[in-house]
């Protein structure tokens, strides 16, 4: 009788439960439980309903149960940066989403005691404004850090909530902006400089008896109903490049809320040209990843919701490639981070409006095609390599028109793979942690 794992896959619209096992040597999955997730609005600031997120992640456990009964292990990986504070066994509500705007005024107060040039050369994170440096400076001028004993990152809290271990795990840990390129730990002279409660940092005993500060995917955190709670890369994009079948390194997109463009490196690159294009480096299974947060299908979603949620995508993306407006934008301009109107950040970032709805779709594709062939460009130039093809994996993959768009723009090979890599990544990492 195989084993059955269970990969929790939650992204900023969705949420799935994939049970996975071994049947002739071939990896087969089924999806168990889907539901909806997004960000909230309270007190005109943007959140996320954490207690109906735990309980989705229960009711998820609960229907792999009944389908498949005894489960080997389970895992949480959702997107970066975003966390729950704690105090002792409390939350500190609300849970702030990343595309919430608070960071504004802690973002120069960061860089006036840490310039984003070291934070940068100590940490190869990219700049982002919503890194979770930004999010705890801006905890702290809240008054928000008094008393607060955790601060755990949402997939760590979830499992936290399920097994009653707390950790952090490594690749979720790097997106942050806090952890160091040449050690791998948390940089304690980052945490110094900006007054952070240093037990918010500290190792935390697991069930092996070893104190670690940074755990590795595959570690064993607890049990819940008889299930073992294990670590994967917690950070969705670490997952989903486990989950590439790749014949051979090569650059990579993980296509969804946001496009993830990158490749894996032995090492971090904190030059300054990696510096000046806004390249990350965060941590992979064994390699780090140098990679570029892209807007992503949030484009396309957004005007959808405002300009035709009825409508199917395979209508929308039949007319946007059968029009000819052929205008471009900045799709990494913050104009299209979180804006009221995503049709008013696109009218504003153009010489003249598209005439028709279809036009939005095909400016919103071609811009980002674009942004792929920059950045692509970019990571050659940076890591002395050229490649001769691009992985594109998750919900974009499936869109043929943006595939095509791309593979004109890069002149190499799309290999679009439209599965659930973060999903396969999640699985994977835990079979191998169960062997």
């Amino acid at each position: 009788m195989p084993k059955y794992f269970l990969a929790i896959d939650i992204g900023a619209s969705s949420g799935r439960h994939i049970a996975g096992w071994t049947e002739n040597g071939q990896l087969k999955t089924e999806e168990v439980y889907r539901f909806p997730n997004g960000v909230t609005e309270a007190e005109g600031h943007l959140t996320w309903d954490i207690g109906a997120m735990l309980g989705h992640v229960k009711a998820g456990i609960a229907a792999a149960k009944e389908r498949f009964g005894l489960i080997e292990s389970l895992s949480v990986d959702t997107w970066g940066v975003d966390y729950v504070l704690l105090k002792g066994e409390k939350e500190v509500l609300p849970v702030y989403a990343y595309r919430d705007s608070r960071t504004e005024a802690a973002i120069p107060a960061v860089h006036e005691k840490i310039p984003f040039a070291e934070l940068y050369r100590r940490t190869g994170i990219q700049f982002q404004p919503f890194n979770t440096v930004y999010q705890l400076y801006a905890d702290k001028l809240a008054g928000r850090l008094e008393g607060v004993t955790d601060y755990l990152m949402i997939p760590e809290y979830l499992m936290y909530k399920l097994c009653g271990v707390k950790a952090h795990e490594y690749t979720n840990a790097t997106t942050g902006g806090m952890v160091s390129a040449e050690t791998g730990t948390f940089d304690p002279e980052i945490i110094c400089a900006l007054g952070l409660p240093e037990q918010l940092f500290r190792a935390y005993e697991l069930p092996d008896g070893k104190a670690v500060q940074l755990a590795q995917p595959g570690t064993l955190l607890g049990y819940y109903e008889g299930i073992k709670v294990v670590l994967c890369a917690t950070h969705d994009t670490g997952s989903a490049v486990e989950g590439i079948p790749m014949e051979t390194d090569a650059p990579y997109i993980s296509s969804g809320t946001w496009s993830l463009l990158g490749v894996k490196t032995k090492r971090p690159l904190t030059d300054e040209d990696s510096r000046g294009g806004n390249w990350s480096n965060e941590g992979g299974v064994g390699y780090n990843r140098y990679q570029k947060n892209i807007m992503g299908m949030w484009l396309v979603n957004r005007l959808r919701d405002e300009l035709c949620p009825e409508k199917l995508w395979s209508e929308i993306v039949a007319e946007a490639e059968s029009r000819h407006f052929d205008h471009l934008v900045d799709a990494n301009d913050e104009a299209f981070l979180a804006p009221a109107s995503m049709k008013a950040a696109f009218d504003q970032a153009l010489p003249h409006p598209p005439k028709c709805t279809a036009g939005y779709f095909r400016c919103a594709y071609r811009s980002l095609a674009a942004s792929y062939g920059e950045a692509l460009r970019e990571l050659e130039q940076n890591t002395g390599r050229t490649y001769d093809r691009l992985y594109i994996v998750g919900g974009g993959a499936k869109n043929a028109f943006l595939n095509r768009l791309t593979e004109e723009t890069i002149g190499k090979k799309v290999i679009a793979l439209p599965i659930e890599a973060t999903a396969l990544g999640n699985l994977k990492i835990q079979m191998e942690a169960a062997k």
